[in-house]
């Protein structure tokens, strides 16, 4: 007989986003239960063995499992509950109830929930996603997969290793590599610059002699049964290789970090739009996306580089979740985000200012943004309400990048009446300008 379970809120993914929604959703009152489909809760952090994790959410910096294990225990003490070793097989909506068809080791069960939350996290691209050419012998993997291996599973993936992508994964992995015996004879990066961190750039590669070679590509994998090599090639401005800059260089493991997608295939089988930019569902400053009970948080929402602000995305989301599951249908004042001049995206795509009144969230909403080009000398961040020309918000920045994701508060009872939207603009900021 199949198992049918009722909750107020359902959390997909048992990450740092899901585990916050839960204990968030589970304060408020409501019973709450987290579907997560490894065996055991923490999602990616569990094998993120560096520290750096918590410093903003704790106050101390903490390993990738230590930070995970609070989370989860936060979350259970609060009274959520989690059934690890489930994944959800088919979503649906029907009479004002998600039903969330699950299969689990030992068989399936239904699970109906009055307010669903996606807090499945994001996944990497591959070797096909960016046209590596070749054959697809064994050691191309992952920056994730190697991280998994060498730190969960205690395996040396590759004694000398080429790493395609500048991605955090990839520098950290440069690093491990490196501390674990191996040779990595040199990052390659097809951009002009780091796609990762600053810090991580000058603690894992610079720290450790490891080269990066920008805009430098691998053409092709070479090798039948394992890797024996890859080859270069440095690429133009459009990012296509140079003809006669080719090069060879013997390896036996390629390990590829080469950027992260939100995980949406289940956002997408519900109807949610999607940005085009940020790869994941549309929502406003508490993860509600545009379909009534449903919301979406941390690297599902848009890939976030810290576990911190995963954690607070996931927090609104439950919070708002059990509002939602408790009172039903509110009314919505929705004014759209938009990304102006210089900004890549802003999430949230929209404000709901009718929220604070509610009791969803705080007066202040939370702005995250990424700069769409590098501006090392200066950048100034206007925040603007269009239909006003009101100036909401200024701020100056040192420097922006497009890796580092900056963000912004604002003060919902700042907008004005008949604003048709917001919008956020980025400039290089003017010689003598010392406003901050």
């Amino acid at each position: 007989m199949l198992e049918r379970l009722d909750r107020d809120v359902a959390v997909i993914g048992g990450g740092p986003a899901g585990l916050a929604a839960a204990r968030a959703a589970a304060s408020a009152g409501a019973r709450v239960l987290v579907v997560e489909r490894e065996e055991r809760l923490g999602g990616i952090l569990k094998q993120c063995v560096h520290e750096g994790f918590g410093l903003e959410r704790f106050g101390e910096a903490l390993a990738g499992p230590e930070y995970a294990a609070r989370e989860a225990e936060s979350a259970l003490a609060a009274g959520a509950e989690a059934r690890p070793g489930s994944f959800v097989a088919r979503a649906s909506r029907e009479g004002g109830l998600f039903l969330l068809r699950c299969l689990r080791r030992g068989g399936a069960y239904e699970l109906r929930a009055r307010a669903l939350v996606l807090a499945t996290g994001c996944r990497e691209r591959t070797d096909r996603q960016v046209l590596v050419q070749g054959d697809r012998p064994a050691g191309v993997l992952t920056a994730g997969l190697a991280q998994y291996l060498v730190n969960v599973q205690g395996l040396l993936p590759a004694r000398r290793a080429v790493i395609l992508g500048s991605g955090d994964i990839g520098l950290i992995m440069a690093r491990r590599l490196t501390l674990e015996g191996a040779e990595v004879e040199g990052v390659y990066e097809i951009k002009a610059e780091p796609s990762g961190l600053s810090r991580n750039v000058r603690q894992c590669l610079e720290d450790f002699g490891i080269p990066l070679r920008l805009s430098t590509t691998v053409t092709a994998v070479h090798g039948k049964g394992r890797v024996a090599g890859v080859t270069l090639a440095s690429v133009d401005q459009r990012g296509a290789p140079i003809r006669g800059s080719e090069r060879e260089v013997e390896c036996d493991g390629l390990v590829l970090s080469v950027g992260l997608i939100p995980e949406n295939e289940l956002a997408a089988s519900l109807g949610l739009e999607l940005d085009g930019l940020t790869r994941g569902p549309r929502a406003d400053q508490s993860g509600a996306c545009l379909a009534e009970g449903l919301y979406c948080c941390g690297n599902a929402l848009h890939v976030n580089d810290l576990a911190d602000y995963v954690s607070e995305s996931g927090e609104a989301a439950g919070r708002a979740a059990a509002a939602y599951a408790r009172g039903g249908p509110a009314r919505r004042e929705l004014l759209p985000v938009k990304a102006g001049s210089g900004v890549l995206y802003a999430v949230p795509q929209f404000l709901d200012l009718a929220a604070a009144g509610r009791g969803q969230v705080e007066a202040g909403a939370r702005i995250y943004f990424r700069s769409n080009a590098t501006l090392r000398e200066g950048a100034r961040l206007v925040l603007k309400a269009e239909g006003s020309g009101e100036v909401l918000l200024e701020r100056s920045y040192r420097a922006l990048r497009p890796p580092e994701m900056e963000r912004v508060e604002l003060e919902l009872g700042r907008v004005p009446e008949g604003a048709s939207a917001l919008c956020l603009e980025i400039s290089r900021k003017e010689r003598g300008d010392g406003r901050d």
